[in-house]
Protein backbone atom coordinates (compact mmCIF):
# COMPACT_ATOMS: atom_id res chain seq x y z
CA UNK A 1 0.00 0.00 0.00
CA UNK A 2 1.41 3.33 -0.94
CA UNK A 3 2.14 5.64 1.59
CA UNK A 4 -0.85 8.41 0.16
CA UNK A 5 -3.13 5.56 0.35
CA UNK A 6 -2.28 4.84 3.86
CA UNK A 7 -2.85 8.69 4.77
CA UNK A 8 -6.06 8.33 3.28
CA UNK A 9 -7.26 5.39 4.71
CA UNK A 10 -6.45 6.45 7.96
CA UNK A 11 -8.06 9.82 7.46
CA UNK A 12 -10.78 8.25 6.84
CA UNK A 13 -11.37 5.66 10.30
CA UNK A 14 -9.41 8.12 12.67
CA UNK A 15 -11.23 10.48 14.74
CA UNK A 16 -10.84 14.15 14.30
CA UNK A 17 -9.53 13.93 17.92
CA UNK A 18 -6.88 11.93 17.18
CA UNK A 19 -5.92 13.32 14.14
CA UNK A 20 -5.24 16.41 16.31
CA UNK A 21 -3.39 14.67 19.62
CA UNK A 22 -1.30 13.18 17.23
CA UNK A 23 0.04 16.26 15.56
CA UNK A 24 -0.24 18.57 18.31
CA UNK A 25 2.38 15.12 19.31
CA UNK A 26 4.55 15.40 16.09
CA UNK A 27 5.04 19.38 16.65
CA UNK A 28 5.43 19.23 19.87
CA UNK A 29 8.27 16.37 19.79
CA UNK A 30 9.98 18.50 16.68
CA UNK A 31 9.98 21.44 19.62
CA UNK A 32 11.34 19.06 21.83
CA UNK A 33 14.33 17.58 19.65
CA UNK A 34 15.24 21.47 18.90
CA UNK A 35 14.67 23.55 21.82
CA UNK A 36 18.64 23.78 23.51
CA UNK A 37 19.59 25.09 19.65
CA UNK A 38 20.61 28.41 19.13
CA UNK A 39 17.81 30.89 18.18
CA UNK A 40 19.14 30.79 14.74
CA UNK A 41 19.39 27.29 14.03
CA UNK A 42 17.56 26.61 10.62
CA UNK A 43 15.65 23.30 12.60
CA UNK A 44 14.63 25.38 15.30
CA UNK A 45 13.43 27.99 13.53
CA UNK A 46 11.26 25.46 11.11
CA UNK A 47 10.09 23.93 14.66
CA UNK A 48 8.88 26.99 15.66
CA UNK A 49 7.26 27.90 12.54
CA UNK A 50 5.48 24.82 12.47
CA UNK A 51 4.20 25.10 15.77
CA UNK A 52 3.07 28.69 15.16
CA UNK A 53 1.13 27.43 11.68
CA UNK A 54 -0.63 24.73 13.50
CA UNK A 55 -2.01 27.28 16.12
CA UNK A 56 -2.70 29.83 13.57
CA UNK A 57 -4.79 27.05 11.11
CA UNK A 58 -6.92 26.47 14.92
CA UNK A 59 -7.31 29.83 15.45
CA UNK A 60 -8.44 30.61 11.76
CA UNK A 61 -11.16 27.84 12.03
CA UNK A 62 -12.68 28.69 15.49
CA UNK A 63 -13.22 32.13 13.52
CA UNK A 64 -15.15 30.88 10.83
CA UNK A 65 -18.69 30.56 10.87
CA UNK A 66 -19.94 27.35 11.76
CA UNK A 67 -17.63 26.68 14.18
CA UNK A 68 -19.79 24.81 16.50
CA UNK A 69 -17.10 25.25 19.72
CA UNK A 70 -18.26 27.13 22.67
CA UNK A 71 -17.45 30.96 22.15
CA UNK A 72 -15.30 30.93 25.20
CA UNK A 73 -12.90 28.05 24.08
CA UNK A 74 -12.61 29.79 20.90
CA UNK A 75 -11.74 33.03 21.85
CA UNK A 76 -9.05 30.72 24.19
CA UNK A 77 -7.81 28.99 21.56
CA UNK A 78 -7.53 32.07 19.05
CA UNK A 79 -5.65 34.26 22.10
CA UNK A 80 -3.53 31.32 22.95
CA UNK A 81 -2.68 30.86 18.61
CA UNK A 82 -1.23 34.86 19.18
CA UNK A 83 0.68 34.11 22.04
CA UNK A 84 2.56 31.61 20.81
CA UNK A 85 3.14 33.67 18.12
CA UNK A 86 4.35 36.26 19.72
CA UNK A 87 6.45 33.72 22.24
CA UNK A 88 7.85 31.89 18.94
CA UNK A 89 9.33 35.19 18.04
CA UNK A 90 10.54 35.96 20.90
CA UNK A 91 12.48 32.31 21.03
CA UNK A 92 13.50 33.26 17.77
CA UNK A 93 15.45 36.34 18.91
CA UNK A 94 16.86 34.67 21.94
CA UNK A 95 14.45 36.01 24.78
CA UNK A 96 12.38 33.51 25.45
CA UNK A 97 12.74 29.48 25.87
CA UNK A 98 10.77 26.64 23.84
CA UNK A 99 9.75 25.31 26.93
CA UNK A 100 6.58 27.04 27.57
CA UNK A 101 4.80 26.29 24.07
CA UNK A 102 5.58 22.38 25.05
CA UNK A 103 3.94 22.65 28.13
CA UNK A 104 0.89 24.72 26.31
CA UNK A 105 0.73 21.58 23.47
CA UNK A 106 0.89 18.95 26.44
CA UNK A 107 -1.78 20.73 27.93
CA UNK A 108 -3.95 20.85 24.64
CA UNK A 109 -2.80 17.24 23.78
CA UNK A 110 -3.74 15.80 27.68
CA UNK A 111 -7.30 17.77 27.15
CA UNK A 112 -8.05 15.79 23.85
CA UNK A 113 -6.61 12.31 25.28
CA UNK A 114 -9.38 13.07 28.24
CA UNK A 115 -12.21 13.85 25.20
CA UNK A 116 -10.92 10.39 23.97
CA UNK A 117 -11.59 8.63 26.87
CA UNK A 118 -14.77 10.04 27.70
CA UNK A 119 -15.71 8.94 23.68
CA UNK A 120 -14.72 5.48 24.34
CA UNK A 121 -16.66 5.13 27.90
CA UNK A 122 -19.63 6.80 25.91
CA UNK A 123 -19.24 3.71 23.12
CA UNK A 124 -18.85 1.51 25.66
CA UNK A 125 -21.53 2.21 27.91
CA UNK A 126 -23.54 3.99 25.17
CA UNK A 127 -24.16 6.93 27.67
CA UNK A 128 -23.44 10.44 26.65
CA UNK A 129 -20.88 11.59 28.76
CA UNK A 130 -20.53 15.06 27.18
CA UNK A 131 -20.34 16.94 24.20
CA UNK A 132 -17.46 15.54 21.85
CA UNK A 133 -16.22 18.08 19.63
CA UNK A 134 -12.78 18.75 18.56
CA UNK A 135 -10.45 21.54 18.39
CA UNK A 136 -10.80 21.72 14.61
CA UNK A 137 -13.60 20.73 13.20
CA UNK A 138 -12.75 21.44 9.85
CA UNK A 139 -9.84 19.51 8.99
Amino acid sequence: MSYQSYQKVQQQSEDPRQTEYRLFADVTRSLLEVKDRKPTDPDLIKALDWNRRMWSTFASDCGTKGNQLPDQLRASIISLSLWVSRHSSQVMRGTAKVDPLVKINRTVMDGLAQQAKLAGEENRTGTPMQPQQSINSHI
